[in-house]
């Protein structure tokens, strides 16, 4: 029997099968770009009050400046809210998650949530030659059922150079002294990278780059990808520190596993002397100065299994620019897998 399969259906079959087995294990996607140090940081085996887990967070995480930046009393270790959610492979579903809480009105740093920089293999007296110049970070994150998106905030990344504090809250990298990518959510709980770095010859009329002219971030690929709230999300983020004379640095995100955007013609820094450092362990709601980003009630976001790989090695100029992968839902795409090998097996 001959079934017509309209060729939409079949192209989008095969975008569905090429995104399906792309799927990428963060380990994999370290071993593919040679990044073979690692490290996990340190979890405690049992719940903790926001004053104990400020201090286990600086005996066990190797904090810049020995010091949480900000929020301190917003962080406190607590049971998985998501028991029914699956764990990583190691990981028991019933150990304690890292809680963040946003209070009700607040849009900044200073207001909400928390800031701390974990520093790994990173310090103001290590040489260019001993410093990371490829990092890859991954976590999982969960939002309260009933998280409020507002306009936007800021999730974990990565950051480097000698000056910790900059490359954030409207103070722009000069190439020399720092830079930041940091993950965001934005309306509706659309991702995105949001970096601090310099802008390159062409970055700004990229369609899938947003760049801002009051000296705040960089917006990269903004709704490539979409957060659930209720659940956990993977989040792996690539970093590859560009030659410094070229703008051929390169960054990659994937989001539970599958690519959702890629470049690779950014400039980090223009010296060799900026690094990598570690996890910039960065969210809140905001924009700094606007209130229109407040969240309007007190919610929480849960963060586990922060694990990240370096090299000294930066951008391996192998990768080509282009397109970032096509955008597509996996339990649609699986549906679509399942229906039409339904037909498949009826016609033969």
């Amino acid at each position: 029997m001959f079934v017509y399969v309209p060729a939409a259906i079949l192209l989008l079959y095969a975008q569905t099968v090429h995104s399906v087995t792309s799927i990428a294990l963060p380990s994999a996607i370290a071993s593919r770009n040679a990044l073979t140090t690692s490290t996990s940081l340190p979890y405690p085996t049992s719940t903790l009050s926001s004053s104990d887990t400020q201090k286990f967070l600086l005996s066990s995480w190797s904090l810049s400046t020995d010091r949480i930046q900000d929020g301190g009393n917003n962080l406190a270790f607590v049971d998985n809210p998501f028991l029914d959610s699956t764990a990583p492979v190691g990981i028991s579903a019933s150990a304690p998650v890292l809680q963040v809480t946003y209070p009700d009105g607040s849009f900044s740093h200073d207001t909400g949530g928390a800031q701390l920089y974990a520093f790994w293999n990173a310090s103001d007296t290590n040489s260019s030659d001993t410093q990371f110049h490829s990092m890859l970070l991954s976590y999982e994150v969960a939002f309260d059922t009933d998280f409020d998106w507002v306009k936007g905030g800021k999730l974990p990344g990565i950051r480097g150079g000698p000056d910790v504090y900059g490359c954030s809250g409207g103070q722009p990298t000069n190439g020399s002294d720092c830079f930041s990518t940091r993950v965001m959510w934005r309306t509706d709980g659309q991702g995105e990278v949001y970096a601090y770095i310099l802008e390159s010859d062409g970055l700004c009329t990229d369609s899938d780059v947003i760049c801002n002219s009051d000296d705040y971030g960089t917006s990269l690929n903004r709704g490539s990808f979409d957060f659930m709230a209720g659940r956990w999300n993977r989040v792996t983020l690539l970093v590859r520190l560009n030659d410094p004379d070229m703008a051929n640095g390169q960054l990659s995100l994937y989001y539970n596993n599958m690519k959702a955007l890629e470049h690779t013609n950014l400039q980090y820094r223009n010296t060799s002397d900026v690094g990598i450092g570690g996890l910039y362990f960065s969210t809140f709601f905001g924009g700094m100065l606007d209130a229109a980003w407040a969240t309007p009630r007190t919610v929480h976001a849960y963060f586990r299994n922060f694990r990240m790989w370096g090299s000294i090695e930066g951008s391996n100029n192998t990768a080509t620019s282009g397109s970032p992968p096509t955008r597509v839902n996996v339990c649609l795409s699986v549906s679509i897998l399942i229906l039409l090998s339904t037909l498949i097996t009826f016609c033969s």
